[in-house]
């Protein structure tokens, strides 16, 4: 059991890298954020359903489950439109230093959601990891915008995660990823016919922008969001949005090296990472000592 939770952690390692990645195709990708997510939405569904055909899964659900499904689908599309419009109106290292406040609200929710105490430590590093976040926000204010955009969307993150934690106890985690997917493909399309902005050069991409489209819905989606459903039967809701405190880390690297000079920050920004990284092993560390005792 031990074992399967320490690789259950280590996946989840490997898929926070996979969306700091993430961050740096949607500033990549010269789309609007709302388009984005529907083309990111429509080919994940698309990839997923291939897989749960090949493997021979059913698509069968309960009507109760589906409702359930279809809420959730339509918080991860807004989410995500969020999280690309803080990408475009501020850039990729903000958003993701937003993104650390995820543990604190987690720490409050989860509670609510499975009935359990409130721990003292995880209040605390949600308190640690503000004051982090609060120390980015004093310097880079000029990217208050994308602040708020990232907010918004780090809230609905955590309450999609905290309802996806309970609706994997009764379904299969690609099964779950597909009708979520479905359903905010199908919100958004509905968006779209009354804005009608369904026109010719909606459909007009350039080939840079559609080979970084299909990488995003097929690893940086389709696989790491099924993945990450999947480690949630072994590791708590709050572990998994601590652990995507790193998201922030790995795709501030990244962008340093990949997107260049806009995404070089101040001294007092990096300062607030650093805190973020060391309240995330310490979280780590606490747990582990729990464990054994």
């Amino acid at each position: 059991m031990q074992k399967d939770n320490l690789k259950s952690y280590l996946n989840l390692h490997l898929i926070v890298f996979i969306w700091g990645f993430t961050a740096i195709l949607g500033a990549l990708i010269t789309i609007t954020a709302d388009a984005l997510v529907w083309y990111r939405m429509l080919f994940a569904a698309v990839f997923l359903a291939v897989f749960i055909l090949l493997k021979k899964k059913s698509f069968q659900i309960s009507l109760r489950s589906l409702l359930k499904l279809v809420f959730v689908g339509a918080l991860i599309a807004l989410h995500w439109i969020f999280f690309f419009k803080a990408i475009h109106v501020s850039n990729v290292s903000i958003t993701l230093s937003v993104f650390s406040l995820g543990a604190f609200f987690a720490s409050l929710l989860e509670p609510i959601f499975y009935g359990r105490k409130v721990l003292w430590y995880e209040v605390f590093f949600g308190l640690i990891i503000i004051a982090g976040l609060g120390l980015i926000m004093q310097v880079e204010i000029n990217y208050l915008d994308g602040m708020l955009y990232a907010l918004i969307s780090i809230v609905l993150g955590v309450l999609f995660t905290l309802m996806n934690g309970k609706l994997i106890l009764q379904h299969d985690p690609s099964v779950i990823a597909f009708y979520e997917f479905a359903a905010g493909f199908f919100f958004i399309s509905v968006y779209f016919l009354f804005q009608q902005k369904f026109t010719l050069d909606f459909f007009v991409l350039t080939f840079n922008n559609w080979v970084l489209i299909l990488i995003l819905a097929s690893v940086c989606t389709a696989y790491a969001f099924t993945a990450s459903v999947k480690v949630m039967r072994k590791l708590s809701p709050y572990t998994v949005m601590l652990t995507t405190n790193l998201e922030p880390v790995y795709g501030i690297i990244l962008a340093y090296f990949i997107l260049g000079g806009k995404e070089k920050m101040s001294v007092e920004f990096y300062i607030g990472a650093l805190i973020i990284v060391i309240t995330v092993i310490l979280n780590g560390v606490i747990k582990h000592y729990q464990k054994e005792s």
